[in-house]
C-alpha cells in the first residue's frame, strides 16, 4: 500500500499460542475418535437458522446473478451447526461431532468475536447424566484440572442468594439483587424473570464457578430451555447444562427436544421477544422441523466455544490472543 497509512497485518496471537491451539485441536479429534464419534461437516450458509432471542445470525444475500450482487436468495451464516447436525441424527447418526466456524452479529469483546470456532457434538441415547459425564471427561482432558463438579441451577442460587430461582417472583429477584449490592441498570425497569435471573447469575454466581475444577450447572429454568426438553419429573426445569471454568462460560448442552410442535411454539415465542427487543423476526419454518417430524432419536448435544477454551488453557486474557485475526484485523 504505497504511501498510505501503515496497516497492521500481523496476527494478534503469538506463534507459541497458535501452535498450542493446533495441538489442542488434534487432542480434541483424538478424544472424539477414541469414543467412536464420526466427524461431520455441515453448511455454514443456510436458508434455515436457529430462532433465539439473544443469538443474531449474519444475514447474507446469495446472488443468482453475480452481476447483480444485491439481488438473490436471503441466507444466513449459522450461529451454530445445531440444526444441520440434528438433521444428520434424524437420518441415522449415532455419535457425531464437528469443529467449524460460526457467526453471531453484534458480539465483540474479550470473550466474543463475530466469527469464532465452535465444537459441537451429539450422541444418540445419552441422558443428562451421560451427557454431563462426557463433557466432564472432555474438560478434564483439555484443561488437566480434574473432573467437573456438578451443581443444579437451583442449588447455585440457593447457595449464593438463598432464593429458589424456579419459583421466586420478579419482586423477590429484584430484592435479591439490591441486597447483593448490585448496581441495577435502567434497562431492567419492567424486565421479566429471565432478565433478573440472568443478571443475578452473571453478577453473583458465575464469577465463582469453576475456580478450582471445571463446574457444570444443570437443570435451568424451563423458560431458558431453548432446544432442551423439559425434565419429566419437573415441568419448571429444562434439561440444559453449561460448563464453566474460572468464571467463564465455555459450553452449553441439552438433552434434546424431540417434539416439533414444541419447537414451533418456542420459535414463535422467541420471535415475539425479538420483535419486542426491536430486532427482526427470524424464519420459523426449517428442515429441522421436517427431521423431527420424521423422528429425531433421543440424544444429547453440546456446543463448546473453542477460542475461549484455548484462552483458558494457555493463560491468555482475551480470545484475540489465541486467534490469528479477530474481526478488527479480518
Amino acid at each position: 500500500m504505497g504511501g498510505g497509512t501503515a496497516v497492521n497485518f500481523r496476527p494478534t496471537a503469538s506463534w507459541q499460542r497458535l501452535h498450542k491451539r493446533a495441538r489442542l485441536l488434534t487432542r480434541l479429534r483424538q478424544f472424539f475418535d477414541e469414543r467412536g464419534f464420526c466427524e461431520v461437516e455441515t453448511p455454514l450458509l443456510s436458508a434455515d437458522v436457529v430462532v433465539d432471542r439473544h443469538l443474531d445470525p449474519v444475514a447474507v444475500i446469495l446472488p443468482d446473478d453475480p452481476r447483480r450482487p444485491a439481488a438473490g436468495r436471503p441466507m444466513w451464516l449459522q450461529t451454530s451447526p445445531e440444526f444441520a447436525m440434528k438433521r444428520l441424527m434424524a437420518a441415522g447418526g449415532e455419535a457425531i461431532y464437528q469443529i467449524t466456524r460460526s457467526f453471531r452479529a453484534g458480539e465483540q469483546g474479550r470473550l466474543h468475536n463475530p466469527e469464532f470456532t465452535i465444537v459441537e457434538w451429539y450422541r444418540r441415547g445419552d441422558r443428562l447424566a451421560e451427557a454431563m459425564q462426557l463433557l466432564s471427561d472432555l474438560a478434564e482432558m483439555f484443561f488437566a484440572r480434574g473432573a467437573a463438579q456438578t451443581v443444579s441451577y437451583a442449588e447455585a442460587f440457593r447457595i449464593a442468594l438463598a432464593i429458589d430461582p424456579h419459583r421466586a417472583a420478579v419482586a423477590d429477584l429484584a430484592a435479591a439483587a439490591r441486597q447483593a449490592g448490585l448496581s441495577i441498570p435502567e434497562s431492567m425497569a419492567g424486565a421479566d424473570r429471565d432478565a433478573w435471573l440472568d443478571l443475578l447469575l452473571a453478577e453473583c454466581i458465575q464469577p465463582g464457578l469453576g475456580r478450582q475444577t471445571p463446574a457444570i450447572v444443570h437443570d435451568y429454568p424451563a423458560s431458558q430451555g431453548a432446544l432442551a426438553r423439559l425434565k419429566p419429573s419437573d415441568p419448571l426445569v429444562a434439561e440444559r447444562f453449561e460448563l464453566y471454568l474460572d468464571g467463564v462460560e465455555l459450553a452449553n448442552g441439552y438433552v434434546e427436544l424431540l417434539d416439533p410442535a414444541v419447537l414451533r411454539t418456542r420459535s414463535a415465542a422467541a420471535n415475539r421477544d425479538r420483535l419486542a427487543d426491536g430486532k427482526a423476526a427470524l424464519p420459523e419454518e426449517n428442515r429441522l422441523l421436517a427431521a423431527m417430524e420424521s423422528g429425531l432419536p433421543p440424544c444429547a448435544g453440546v456446543a463448546l466455544g473453542f477460542d475461549r477454551a484455548v484462552m483458558l488453557a494457555t493463560g491468555a486474557q482475551s480470545i484475540a490472543e489465541v486467534m490469528a485475526f479477530p474481526i478488527d484485523r479480518a
